[in-house]
């Protein structure tokens, strides 16, 4: 049965496909079917999303190694990501992986077979002559030299060595792996040697980003609590009955953010850069410009202490300006529970918004940007409060899940805390489950619409990491669920390709010719009679997962675009006169009219 809080209003609504063309991309045949049903869902149904995970070779479950004891990690766990990993222009599958916790179970790399070892999946996408589509995930964890250690929490994507190939950061308890991609379907441990270890800390969520404009991708890791067995602590939760601690049980952990030096090698700066005076229990990060002075920022959510907003000073250090800027409580004042985080222009004002998932009667927070890095919190007045009280989110993301041209939301959901009705009706041994809650966005406000989108989304599972991207390169974008203690979701999307939309691949060239992805590049699609879309490429963001770095821009019934703008980390800015409809094209930094 449906929660009575949630906000119920029907909105039906028909989108008419049209003809496909081909993509001008060396490795992307995107564009509309002309007719062709795609053999990974051949199914009968007007569900807007469907799980398709079993089909395609994603029948693989999450092991948290709940033990009884209730070990704080089992209870946060699994990140999930998209990256291209062999660079065929097709998005993989990296899922975090966890196991049994406790005395006899070491999360140190001597031991690290006792708990589970991450998967690499390679997306083997095939597209006929007719336009169908068909998606087929291979596990290649065991050709990928990926071998991972201690418990694992979530993973990060980015090109560390700008040599056109996606490395990972693998985050966990009692690891903080680097893997570099040696461009032939293998990776290489390179932690040590990049300066990125850290391997008494617990991360979570972490970031690729290009702080300094020198080029090459920093990264920030968003490290959470002070855990290990020796300091587990027995609680009891309001059920009465043994339960996971609240946050505070245990003292938080300063996050890192570590330095690009050029070629994939870092450097500690988390005390210079001034982000070592205030920290929290971090969960989720997003990065993004702020307060539009061309400089990229960092949005830190916190586990019941204040967020940061790190402000990019561009000298290389940061003020931390949330108190000031709105978005370090909530509305009352009080500290909230964020979890996951998004950073996206959803009223098309040309500034980033940021949305927060919360606790169960928290509601999750939209904070409204009014340009300058100060936020509102409109969350009540847009439709987003009182929808989102029964739940307690953690993924999300600002995606257009049905390409009308306005950011949608997704968050993921499952409880953290022993709920008593829960416990005393089912015999589910971890028995946090939740819905997943899908926000239509109707020009600014919210609407929920989750009896709408399948019944997929009448599952009950305990649904924390979300990746978003297009994984069959339809010009839509699809999920990628992590449920801890249960099955990964691939939840295709059946709505969006009905509409006009385009994709951007916005990427830096090297000197000997290598392109890679330009994180933080901010794209405005110009269309006549129509409001301008500002988009961002990224892959951080929703919660310990790694998205798709393209920027996918729905269109809706907009056939005219008079004009493309980049924005580059760099502060270059340039314009094309246009971008064909309907499928991927790669924009090139230097290849466009410098616009300043």
């Amino acid at each position: 049965m449906r929660n009575p809080l949630r906000t119920v209003i029907y909105i039906a609504a028909v989108f008419w496909g049209f003809g496909f063309t081909a993509c001008t991309d060396r490795h992307e045949d995107s564009g509309r079917s002309t007719g062709g049903a795609d053999s990974t869902d051949r199914i009968d149904t007007d569900d807007w999303f469907v799980d398709v995970s079993a089909q395609v070779g994603l029948d693989v479950e999450h092991r948290n190694g709940m033990s009884g004891q209730y070990y704080q990690p089992e209870i946060m766990t699994p990140g999930v990501g998209f990256f291209d990993s062999d660079g065929d222009g097709d998005l993989d599958v990296y899922l975090s992986q966890g196991g049994p916790l406790g005395p006899s179970a070491s999360t140190g790399p001597e031991n690290h077979h006792n708990t589970g070892q991450d998967r690499l999946y390679r997306n083997d996408l095939t597209v006929s002559d007719d336009g169908s589509r068909s998606v087929k995930f291979v596990d290649v964890t065991a050709t990928s030299g990926i071998t991972t250690h201690g418990y694992g929490t979530g993973v990060a994507t980015g090109d560390i060595d700008n040599d056109g190939d996606i490395d990972l950061y693998a985050t966990g308890l009692g690891r903080n792996q680097m893997f570099r991609n040696n461009s032939n379907g293998t990776f290489t441990d390179v932690t040590v040697e990049s300066g990125t270890n850290d391997p008494d800390s617990w991360s979570v969520s972490a970031a690729f980003f290009d702080f300094d404009r020198d080029g090459w991708l920093d990264l920030f890791v968003g490290n959470y609590l002070n855990f290990d067995m020796a300091t587990h602590i027995a609680c009891v939760g309001t059920s009465g009955l043994a339960d996971y601690c609240r946050p505070s049980a245990y003292r938080p952990q300063l996050s890192r953010l570590y330095r690009n030096l050029g070629n994939g090698q870092f450097v500690d700066v988390t005390v210079v850069s001034g982000l070592a005076r205030q920290f929290g229990p971090a969960l989720g990060v997003s990065t993004a410009d702020f307060n539009g002075d061309g400089w990229i920022d960092i949005f830190v959510a916190n586990d019941e202490q204040e967020n940061q907003l790190w402000m990019n000073q561009r000298n290389g250090t940061f003020t931390n300006t949330a108190l000031l800027a709105g978005v370090a409580l909530g509305a009352t004042g009080t500290r909230k529970a964020d979890m996951g985080v998004d950073a996206g222009d959803f009223d098309a004002d040309g500034d980033e918004d940021l949305f927060i998932t919360e606790l169960t009667s928290q509601g999750s927070t939209l904070y409204v940007n009014d340009g300058s890095g100060l936020f509102e919190d409109q969350s009540d007045t847009r439709g987003i409060r009182l929808a989102s009280l029964p739940y307690t989110g953690f993924g999300t993301a600002w995606f257009d899940f049905n390409n009308d041209g306005w950011l949608d939301l997704l968050a993921v959901n499952g409880y953290v805390h022993q709920n008593a009705e829960t416990v005393s009706k089912t015999l589910d041994p971890f028995p946090f489950g939740q819905q997943n809650q899908l926000f239509k966005n109707i020009g600014g406000q919210f609407t929920d619409v989750t009896h709408l989108a399948g019944t997929i989304f009448e599952m009950v599972e305990v649904s924390r990491g979300a990746a978003f991207g297009d994984v069959d390169n339809d010009g839509d974008t699809d999920v990628l669920v992590g449920n801890g203690a249960g099955p990964v979701r691939l939840l295709r999307n059946h709505l969006g390709e009905h509409n006009h939309w385009v994709g951007l691949r916005l990427v830096g060239q090297t000197e000997t010719g290598e392109i890679h992805d330009m994180l933080g590049a901010r794209v405005a699609v110009v269309r006549a009679n129509a409001e301008t879309l500002w988009r961002r490429a990224r892959t951080d963001g929703s919660y310990a997962s790694a998205n798709d770095p393209r920027v996918l821009v729905g269109l809706g019934d907009s056939t005219t675009i008079t004009q493309i703008r980049v924005v580059w980390p760099s502060g270059r800015s340039e314009t094309w006169p246009s971008v064909p409809l309907d499928q991927y094209t790669t924009l090139i930094e230097g290849t466009g009219a410098d616009t300043q």
